[in-house]
């Protein structure tokens, strides 16, 4: 070797040492274990994780493997072999998809160092550099877990060890909801928002579903209509959503807090649109119309069907996205917070609509915070609550005076306050109202088998 050859492969173990070195700290920086710095394909899954990009931080794994094994074939294959040939096309191959799969998990950490793509070039240039800078120096703090403390870290972790409640209403008819979890990955953790929901909501029921912050409300709504599969069995009337969510899809109506729909347009255009999208195309211009109209005339709106959108009032608005997907005439109907920014009188107009959909056969499922103005006129309650491991659970299912006699409280808004946490203003009773109604659901299963 010359002195060239010295000095580069000097700089090639001072430049992978000082990386490693970097690296260590970076992982100790996200809470990670600094020692996965040392395994060359280790480290850029751990950099996938801190990204967020965590399957291609397996896959640059999985290839640094296969680079290695294609590496070492072409040492020892004699260069005038065809196989040589091979090998090297498969190892450049490799090593190119590594090249990319490496760019992205390394972009990904650059986002959550609240960095600019451009450090990019440094990092392919000489990743030591960057490495040893966000590593070492206290100004380089990753975004998302320098936000949470370490209890927030944790949270989903490790649910309560707490049995969950049975359903003792098992029925082919109505809405039937068994989530034995719902999970996701974060920071490299898995994490439960759901735990042990079972519960079979009868067609014609206006339900309410109650639950504090972090309880799990939209995750199970999401859960319920497929948007956000968790690992469970939802059947509707016999058929089961997730493996028929092609066709099951469109007999679920899902209206979210925000109005989605031009301003610009008249009431009837605005329905009219929605019937295209969401009927197939099989139904006729006559049976359209008809549907139209009886829409129109459920939710109150005749007579002001032919003016724009945009002059509408809150309630009036409101009642418009629930005809957008009333207009598809679906089994189950799902409502996050119908009446935010109403006043009582308007929302109290509103849930009247939706009970009139419900004593049609449907079923509502609807979210407010405010359900004492409106609360008689519901069937069922449901309510979540996060247990001590921070994990939405069923804490009760029954009607609003079983909830009342239940939780021994006069209102709903009491009776979330009594399975809030203490931090939040309320009672922290989770944990031991869940095992209490899964109790009281045990008993009844009994007494039924009996």
């Amino acid at each position: 070797m010359n002195t060239l050859d010295w000095i580069y492969a000097g700089y090639e173990i001072v430049s992978a040492v000082l990386f490693t070195a970097g690296l260590w700290m970076i992982f100790r920086k996200c809470r990670r274990k600094g020692w996965h710095a040392l395994v060359p394909g280790l480290r850029y899954y751990e950099i996938g994780v801190i990204g967020g990009r965590e399957s291609d931080g397996i896959k640059a794994m999985v290839l640094d493997l296969l680079s290695a094994v294609f590496k070492t074939a072409t040492d020892y294959i004699p260069q005038e072999s065809t196989f040589y040939g091979l090998a090297m096309i498969a190892y450049l191959m490799v090593q190119t998809a590594a090249l990319v799969l490496r760019i992205r998990v390394v972009m990904g950490m650059l986002r959550t160092f609240r960095l600019k793509k451009r450090w990019i070039f440094l990092w392919i240039a000489a990743n030591w550099i960057p490495s040893l800078l966000f590593g070492f120096s206290k100004k380089y703090q990753p975004l998302d877990l320098g936000l949470y403390d370490d209890d927030e870290l944790l949270a989903g972790t490790s649910p309560a060890l707490i049995d969950g409640a049975i359903d003792d209403d098992p029925s082919d008819d109505g809405l039937v909801v068994h989530v034995q979890n719902r999970m996701i990955r974060s920071h490299g953790r898995k994490r439960y928002l759901l735990k042990d929901i079972n519960l079979t909501v009868p067609n014609g029921s206006l339900v309410l579903l109650l639950g504090g912050s972090g309880a799990g409300k939209t995750t199970l709504i999401n859960a319920i209509n497929g948007y956000e599969k968790a690992k469970a069995s939802i059947m509707l009337n016999g058929t089961d959503i997730y493996r028929n969510y092609k066709k099951m899809k469109y007999r679920i109506g899902y209206v979210p807090q925000q109005d989605l729909m031009r301003m610009n347009d008249s009431v009837m255009a605005t329905l009219n649109d929605a019937a295209l999208l969401r009927l197939p195309k099989s139904v006729s211009r006559a049976e359209r119309k008809e549907r139209l109209e009886s829409t129109v005339e459920t939710l109150g709106l005749s007579g002001r069907a032919n003016g724009l959108v945009v002059k509408k009032s809150g309630g009036q608005k409101k009642r418009i996205s629930i005809g957008m997907e009333l207009i598809a005439d679906p089994e189950l109907f799902i409502l996050d917070e119908p009446d935010s920014g109403l006043d009582g009188v308007i929302a109290r107009e509103l849930f009247e609509k939706l009970r009139l959909i419900a004593d049609s056969g449907r079923i509502v499922i609807a979210v407010t915070h405010t359900p004492d103005r409106v609360a008689d006129l519901f069937d069922k309650v449901i309510v979540l609550a996060r247990d001590s491991g921070k994990v939405g659970r069923l804490a009760f299912y029954g009607s609003p005076d079983e909830a009342r006699e239940f939780f021994e409280r006069d209102t709903m808004e009491k009776i979330v306050m009594t399975v809030n946490s203490k931090n939040e203003g309320g009672e922290g009773r989770a944990d031991e109202i869940i095992e209490k109604y899964a109790k009281l659901t045990a008993e009844r299963g009994a007494a039924a088998n009996a």
